[in-house]
């Protein structure tokens, strides 16, 4: 599951009517050291989960706290018809907290003793090309598709290796053609540690007007599966500070070789759709949503990235993805700048799943209870600070405990530092 979630409410293209008349931004390229931007995000992470129903005598508690820096370099283009450049990542994690009977929370990679590493890096650069609006980046890459995204719900983020093509030469219009090769875990250093041969994909997302966009995209994993996936978009606006949006993601999954085996015992044919409605007013935000699994298997995923699951019901602890497994979920979000504090956020949401054919049952049950407050100081030298809280309550029957999700009690609490770095002498006049 994807603690930091994306949403393609969030990756829906806000442009107007397509026009194929589009300014090139190419033509727009101040050179490969002016339109240069490096960043670097300070991550603490304290992570805890509380065993509810393990056997006697098993581990039941992880928890461990960590400090990862993640540092990206974009370099601009340079100026011509062609434009060219690099992007570099680096990504250091430290150990702040840990013991051999705590490990085991994915933030740190393990030795043979069951004991945490007290660091781990890792780096990765890529080369990139540009023609009018049309990117072609090949290496060490961040990707979010619903078909292939990188997950970033521990310490460090997962990183591809591959190449991807983004498109934008009609207004309203992204689309996306990649091949990726590997793909190195949250916690691992060594190369392609997901072990992914090749994956491939092609898709792309279109907004009608400003408040509907749509995405369709494929994709094919080597010895695993291929994937369709759609999405619909809809923001209805009722007046100044009052609005609808509603969000339907679906997902048809198909063995494409044995390795798809690992993931739920069987060969997989199955559907999976999501279909949201939240209303917002003011201040608030209240969102209803339902998820279906429908077919032969679990939703499965993860070797093709652990971001790629953009379905309602996929939370903090669980994803509601087993085979015919139905879930519900009731949500509030609160902002508080409404009420004159800029930059504090609160979020709880209800998920109840049922109905879930696991190994032991064909009616397994789970539900789970989750709190996000969140805070980022908005000036200031240390403005963009946030600090989080996130809780969560899971509980699942004995059916799916026994499959695969003892029940537990969550808590992470995470502070992070973003810093752009400028190099003013870039903006000094040439003479």
């Amino acid at each position: 599951m994807r603690v930091m979630k994306w949403s393609m409410i969030a990756l829906a293209v806000t442009a107007g009517t397509s026009q194929l008349a589009m300014a090139s931004a190419q033509d727009e390229s101040k050179g490969f050291l002016e339109d240069s931007k490096l960043n670097v995000k300070t991550r603490m992470l304290y992570f805890s989960r509380d065993f509810r129903n393990v056997p006697s005598g098993a581990q039941s508690r992880v928890e461990e706290t960590g400090l990862g820096f993640l540092g990206t370099f974009e370099s601009g283009f340079t100026q011509g018809t062609v434009g060219f450049g690099v992007d570099a990542i680096g990504m250091l994690g430290l150990k702040l907290d840990s013991g051999k009977g705590r490990a085991g929370t994915g933030l740190f990679p393990e030795g043979s003793d069951g004991r945490s590493q007290d660091d781990y890096s890792e780096g990765g650069g890529a080369v990139k090309m540009r023609i009018s609006n049309t990117v072609l980046k090949f290496g060490d890459q961040f990707t979010a598709l619903p078909v292939f995204a990188t997950d970033d719900s521990r310490l460090l983020p997962e990183v591809a290796e591959g190449g991807l093509i983004t498109s934008n030469e009609i207004d309203g219009l992204t689309l996306h053609a990649g091949h990726f090769t590997a793909l190195n875990a949250q916690a691992q250093t060594y190369h392609d540690s997901l072990q992914l041969k090749e994956a491939n994909v092609v898709g792309g997302t279109y907004a009608f007007t400003d408040n509907l966009s749509t995405s369709l995209y494929y994709s094919k994993v080597e010895d695993y599966w291929r994937k369709y996936y759609a999405n619909v978009n809809w923001a209805l606006p009722i007046s100044d500070k009052q609005g609808l949006v509603f969000d339907f993601n679906i997902y048809d999954t198909k063995s494409d070789g044995n390795l798809a085996r690992a993931y739920d015992g069987d060969k997989l044919d199955n559907r999976a759709f999501s279909l949201s409605a939240a209303y917002n007013i003011g201040a608030h935000t209240f969102t209803l949503a339902y998820q279906k699994i429908s077919g032969d298997g679990d939703y499965a995923y993860g070797v093709d990235g652990g971001g790629t699951i953009f379905l309602a019901n996929s939370v903090a602890r669980s994803d509601f993805n087993s085979e015919d497994e139905k879930s519900w979920q009731a949500r509030y979000d609160l902002n508080f700048a409404e009420f004159g504090i800029p930059g504090l956020t609160f979020m709880t949401r209800y998920v109840h799943g049922t109905g879930a054919n696991v190994s032991s049952g064909d009616n397994g049950k789970e539900w789970e209870r989750d709190i996000d407050i969140k805070y980022v100081l908005q000036e200031g030298p240390a403005k963009d600070l946030s600090f989080r809280i996130r809780q969560a309550t899971y509980r699942s029957s004995d059916a799916v405990y026994l499959d695969s999700s003892p029940s537990i009690d969550e808590l992470r609490l995470i502070v992070e530092y973003p810093l752009s770095i400028l190099y003013a002498w870039l903006a000094v006049p040439r003479t």
